[in-house]
């Protein structure tokens, strides 16, 4: 988790998207991800200890909810080819508000003839169940593409669902939106608005399938700051630049990647409609919920075993920055030497070169760092003789971080990034078994 000391006034608070006032959340088997058995079933398999792999029960259903009308903002993939949900989602908070969030695991609900058949179905029924309007929900799916989603069964389980919506309900549906993600991704802070405490709290699943210039993966936030529509959309499109869109882990952009925020203005603040001190307050909780959970994904990469992070310096414009910065995290050489923990430099100085940014080779400097020490591999756009066996030991370290200045200029930019390891392919060789 990154250190929140430079930023004063916030504090880290768990709940995940139930911190904020006013949400509740539930998340359910309801067998999409895993066949479950009969209660007769369970129990002889059970008594005869020959309970199947493939009937334990694993959430793949999840459910968000404030009974307040929220202010709803959202970015979506930049993939041409996009999930059913995402277009109905698009055309529900067109008008800037939202109730509730609904999305399944296991099945992406994309390249299917009845797609938003289907994402308009599961809007009604959690609507039906909540009594809410059908356009008042977020819908989202995440998993296999190409495959058609069966209705039935989220039809079965909505009753349990919104039964079992709580105020404590976040780590339920943070497992209900996992796919190949490994560990539970979610974080909330808590800051104050005048003489008003506000909370923000976050979710995101995403393990592979995760590349920069989109929303990235699934993200689900709540907040109870009183803001504007137009205000929390801007927030959120700052920030999904610097934050989701800096990290990558094998350079492929989803079909149905989506970040939304729900914004219920419970903490009764004064709402937030300009970009006043308040706005840059609220900016920065956003911040600081996104970049963790950004970080938090990159690290969970699929077979993954580092995480590593760069930083550009040095560069004459913000774009430079970040082109630099993503290329170096994108670089499948680069992210083979990490898993090796081979100091391979020349690697780095390839991805730098390559990356469209706008800087002099005599002015690139780099540098390899972690919690085992800091070494400089190049000066002035020339390879340094270094300690091969210090290297290692910085590349033992489970997060690398990588320093790369490209001048004197006054822009910066960071990027995250996984090393890539024979467990990728492995884990997609296999993806849909």
């Amino acid at each position: 988790m990154v250190d929140i000391k430079a930023f004063s006034g916030y504090e880290i608070v768990g709940g995940g998207v139930c911190a904020a006032k006013g949400f509740k959340a539930n998340g359910v088997c309801c067998g999409l991800a895993h066949k479950p058995l009969n209660k007769t079933e369970e129990n002889s398999a059970i008594a005869n200890n020959a309970l199947p792999e493939n009937t334990k029960k694993k959430n793949d259903l999840a459910a968000i909810y404030c009974e307040k009308e929220c202010a709803a903002a959202a970015v979506y993939t930049t993939n041409k080819v996009k999930g059913a949900p995402i277009n109905v989602t698009k055309r529900n908070i067109e008008n800037g508000y939202a109730k509730a969030v609904i999305v399944n695991s296991v099945n992406a609900n994309c390249c299917n003839a009845d797609g938003e058949e289907k994402a308009e179905r599961m809007c009604e029924i959690l609507a039906s169940e909540l009594n809410i309007d059908k356009r008042d929900v977020i819908v989202a799916s995440t998993g296999v593409i190409g495959q058609v989603l069966p209705i039935e069964p989220i039809e079965n389980a909505a009753k349990e669902l919104c039964e079992g919506l709580t105020e404590d309900g976040n780590e339920r549906a943070c497992e209900a939106i996992m796919t190949t993600d490994t560990v539970k991704k979610q974080i909330a802070v808590r800051f104050k608005l005048g003489d008003r405490q506000v909370t923000l709290g976050g979710m995101l699943k995403g393990s592979g399938m995760i590349h920069p210039n989109m929303a990235t993966t699934l993200t689900f936030i709540t907040t109870d700051c009183d803001i504007a529509p137009e205000y929390l959309q801007r927030a959120l499109s700052e920030n999904v630049k610097i934050t989701l869109n800096m990290a990558s882990v094998d350079g492929d952009t989803s079909t149905n990647d989506m970040v939304c925020v729900l914004a219920s203005g419970l903490a009764q603040n004064k709402k937030i409609n300009s970009e006043n001190e308040d706005y840059e307050t609220f900016k920065n909780a956003l911040y600081i919920v996104m970049l963790n959970l950004a970080r938090m994904m990159a690290r969970d990469g699929e077979g993954a075993t580092k995480l590593i992070e760069c930083i550009c310096t040095g560069a004459n414009d913000d774009e430079t920055a970040r082109k630099v910065a993503k290329s170096v995290v994108c670089s499948s050489l680069f992210k083979s030497a990490i898993f090796g923990e081979d100091a391979n430099c020349g690697r780095i100085f390839c991805a730098v070169g390559y990356s469209g940014g706008d800087f002099e080779v005599s002015d690139l400097n780099v540098a390899m760092a972690s919690k085992a020490g800091s070494i400089d591999v190049c000066k002035d756009g020339s390879v340094l003789e270094f300690d091969e066996e210090k290297a290692a030991k910085i590349l033992a370290e489970e997060e690398i971080n990588i320093h790369v200045s490209v001048g004197s200029g006054l822009f910066s930019a960071t990027a995250w990034g996984c090393d890539l390891t024979y467990d990728y392919v492995r884990i997609n060789g296999d993806y849909r078994s």
